[in-house]
């Protein structure tokens, strides 16, 4: 355990901490490296708008299925038994999606990718919340999706420009997860649990953290949070900037970028803003935001009035991510942090799923503006949630 109160430098400069940035690199590549290519991968493998949604689908379905039962093992054997594993297959399964050609083929190994990737965003926020506690841990995870949000910045204006010599470029980015997985192999130093009860034990011991009325109120957060961000934003969005706007893959993925950008500097500050506002309070604002961001877009009138909203929305995801995952983390002990963690991870991967998905179906229903003004009116519904649920 860190001491408490570290200088914020002085923490940056922790060896284990650095290493947790690079598994959050890894886990958010799957996803924001590639959308700035859909419109392209939609021409060049005749497939429909609707369609190129799945290669997100198929992506985060595993983590739904796989991700609690990954949480349980890494309290049962260990996280770094778990951790590598999952590297090493996210990178093999993601450097073959470069030379996929066929869009059947391509889905196939998104599904395998998506398996490594299932416990890597759980288990880089449980390694947090073992290393550090009060302030510092808010610090910590402030500070880790900062980097999130670095990585989201980059990846899109990576890709986009990865996608504009070729559409499955962008894929091999993955191929990261190499050295992050030799990292943790050689140099993570965190704490283990010390005590393994018995199975039924221990799944009584969950159940018990898992079923307060604030955890539950937690878990939708991030269940909307994720259908909104993956269904609204990463998907429809980059469609709209293409389709409506003209916008290259590059210029969509620099636009994605300045939200990314917003967030890394808001995440930042979250050591800060704890010492004044509650996690709930940053919560509720954060929904708030989202809300007015989704009501905005469909009255953009030109391609780089699209910074307004960016700069909103990245605004509203580092206030809001952090303050979810440090508001779990300390609610539950170490024995059960894995799992705890991992089961956000789920309902989170539930939310990555049904996101596409849901606004797909909105926009066949209602148009491109009905699937941001669908996002919009979830937002309200878990805002007043929040205020029922989250203290």
């Amino acid at each position: 355990m860190t001491e408490e109160g570290r200088a914020p430098k002085r923490l940056l400069l922790d060896t284990n901490l650095r290493i947790v940035f690079g598994i959050t690199l890894v886990a958010i590549s799957g996803v924001s490296n590639i959308t700035p290519a859909f419109p392209k991968i939609v021409r060049e493998l005749q497939i429909t708008p609707q369609a190129v949604g799945l290669l997100i689908t198929v992506f985060t379905f595993p983590g739904v299925l796989l991700t609690p039962v990954l949480g349980i093992l890494a309290d049962q054997i260990g996280r770094k038994k778990i951790l590598i594993p999952s590297l090493l297959l996210f990178g093999i399964a993601g450097g073959a999606c470069a030379l996929a050609r066929d869009f059947h083929i391509l889905l196939i190994l998104r599904f395998i990718q998506g398996i490594g990737a299932a416990p890597l965003g759980a288990l880089n926020v449980t390694i947090i919340g073992d290393l550090y506690s009060g302030k510092e841990r808010a610090a910590a995870m402030g500070y880790n999706a900062s980097v999130l949000n670095i990585g989201t910045a980059s990846y899109p204006a990576i890709g986009g420009a990865l996608a504009v010599i070729a559409w499955y470029y962008p894929f091999l980015i993955s191929l990261i997860a190499f050295p992050v997985g030799g990292f943790v192999l050689f140099s993570l130093k965190n704490p283990e649990p010390k005590e393994r009860p018995h199975l039924g034990e221990y799944l009584s011991g969950v159940w018990q953290s898992i079923k307060r009325r604030e955890v539950i109120g937690l878990f939708l957060a991030s269940i909307v949070t994720f259908t909104i961000l993956f269904g609204t934003y990463l998907t429809c969005l980059p469609l709209l900037l293409g389709d409506s706007f003209g916008a290259s893959a590059l210029i969509i993925g620099l636009l994605m970028s300045v939200s990314s950008i917003s967030g890394a500097v808001t995440a930042s500050q979250l050591g800060k803003l704890a010492r004044t506002f509650s996690e709930g309070t940053l919560i509720k604002s954060a929904f708030v935001l989202y809300a007015l961001t989704l009501t905005l877009i469909p009255f953009v009138p030109a391609l780089w009035f699209f910074l307004i909203p960016s700069i909103l929305f990245g605004a509203a995801q580092g206030m809001n991510l952090p303050s979810i995952q440090t508001r779990l983390s300390g609610l539950a002990p170490i024995n059960h942090r894995a799992a705890f963690m991992s089961i956000n991870g789920m309902v989170l991967r539930l939310g990555q799923t049904l996101g596409p998905l849901t606004m797909g179906l909105a926009m066949a229903l209602y148009g491109m503006n009905g699937a941001f003004f669908t996002g919009a009116g979830l937002t309200i519904f878990m805002f007043v949630l929040a205020v029922i649920l989250i203290r």
